[in-house]
C-alpha cells in the first residue's frame, strides 16, 4: 500500500501492474472499498495496465491532511480527489472507472476535466447528482430503495451509523445485491475500512448535501455550479447497469444523450457491487474503453 499526498488528502492506494503501463484508476463506492476490484485487477494488468485503487475520503487508511478541512462527501470533492491523485502520481490521462461513489467521482472528473481523462467506465450511466431534482420526491419505489439516505438526514441516523456501521452496511450489501452470496470473510475484508475516523462525518454529509439539506464546502462552490448545469461526458465511455441492482430500477439506458463521444451501454447479470459480482464484465468494459482510444 502507498500513501500519497494528493490535495487535501493523504490517499492510501494499492498499485498493481507495470509502472509504465497504461493507467487506470478504479474507485470504489459506499459502503465498499478497494477489495471490490480484487478480481478485476489481474485481467487488466495482464493487458499491460497500471492499476491504482484508492481508498476514498473517509475510508480505510486515507486521511485528511488538515483538521481544518471540511469533512465533505459532496460530488465535487470526490471528483477533485480523483484528479488530485492523478496529478500526484503523474498519471497521463488515466481511464477512470467506478461504481456508486466511485462512479460519481469518475463521472465528475470526466465531465469537468476531460483533458485529464482518457475514458470512463461508470455503473449507473451519467452518475452526476442533480441536486435540485433531489430536493423533490421520486416514485415511491425509488424512495423505498434509498431509505438509508432519508435516515441519514437525521441525527438519529448519524447515531445509528456510528454505533452500528457494520450491521447497517452489511444490510445494504444484501439489499442492493440480492443474488450475491458473499461470505463473512468477504465482508470482513472490507468492513475494517468503515473504522476510518472520518467515515461517519463524510457519509452523513454526502447524503445530506446530495438531497439539498446541507451546504457544501465553499472551496467547491464553483465546481458544484458547473455540475448543476449538467455538463455532458465528452470522453469515450462504457456505462453499465446491474440487472438486479435494486438501487436502479429500470436501469439507466436513457442516459445515453449525456455521452457525446464513443459510448456503449451494457446490462450485466449482477447487483449494485458489479465489480465484485461480475469482475470479468467490469474488466472487459475497461478494456473496451481502452480500445476506443484514438
Amino acid at each position: 500500500m502507498d500513501l500519497v499526498d494528493a490535495g487535501v488528502l493523504a490517499v492510501a492506494c494499492l498499485q498493481d501492474g507495470p509502472p509504465d503501463g497504461w493507467p487506470v484508476v478504479l474507485s470504489h463506492g459506499f459502503p465498499y472499498d478497494v477489495h471490490a476490484y480484487d478480481q478485476v485487477v489481474p485481467a487488466l494488468t495482464a493487458e499491460g495496465a497500471r492499476v491504482i485503487r484508492p481508498y476514498l475520503r473517509g475510508f480505510g487508511p486515507t486521511r485528511f491532511r488538515s483538521a481544518a478541512t471540511m469533512r465533505s462527501g459532496q460530488q465535487a470533492a470526490l471528483g477533485s480527489d480523483l484528479i488530485a491523485l492523478a496529478d500526484a502520481l503523474r498519471l497521463d490521462r488515466p481511464i477512470v472507472a467506478g461504481y456508486d461513489w466511485g462512479g460519481l467521482a469518475s463521472c465528475v472528473a470526466a465531465a469537468l476535466w476531460p483533458e485529464r481523462v482518457a475514458g470512463l467506465v461508470s455503473l449507473a450511466g451519467y452518475d452526476i447528482i442533480d441536486i435540485e431534482r433531489q430536493r423533490h420526491a421520486f416514485d415511491p419505489s425509488v424512495e423505498h430503495a434509498v431509505w438509508y439516505q432519508h435516515l441519514f438526514q437525521t441525527e438519529r441516523g448519524r447515531e445509528g451509523l456510528a454505533a452500528h456501521r457494520r450491521e447497517l452496511c452489511r444490510m445494504l450489501w444484501r439489499q442492493w445485491s440480492p443474488r450475491w452470496a458473499f461470505d463473512d470473510e468477504t465482508f470482513a475484508r472490507t468492513a475494517g475500512s468503515f473504522d476510518n475516523p472520518d467515515f461517519v462525518d463524510v457519509v452523513i454529509h454526502a447524503y445530506r448535501h446530495a438531497l439539498g439539506e446541507a451546504a457544501g464546502d465553499p472551496a467547491h462552490q464553483d465546481l458544484e455550479a458547473r455540475l448543476a448545469a449538467r455538463p455532458p461526458i465528452t470522453v469515450p465511455a462504457v456505462t453499465l447497469d446491474g440487472l438486479t441492482d435494486t438501487l436502479k430500477p429500470g436501469g439507466t439506458a436513457d442516459h445515453a444523450p449525456m455521452f457525446v463521444s464513443g459510448h456503449e451501454h451494457r446490462v450485466i447479470e449482477a447487483g449494485h457491487n458489479l465489480p465484485q459480482e461480475a469482475p470479468a464484465a467490469f474488466a472487459d468494459a475497461v478494456l473496451t474503453v481502452r480500445s476506443m482510444q484514438p
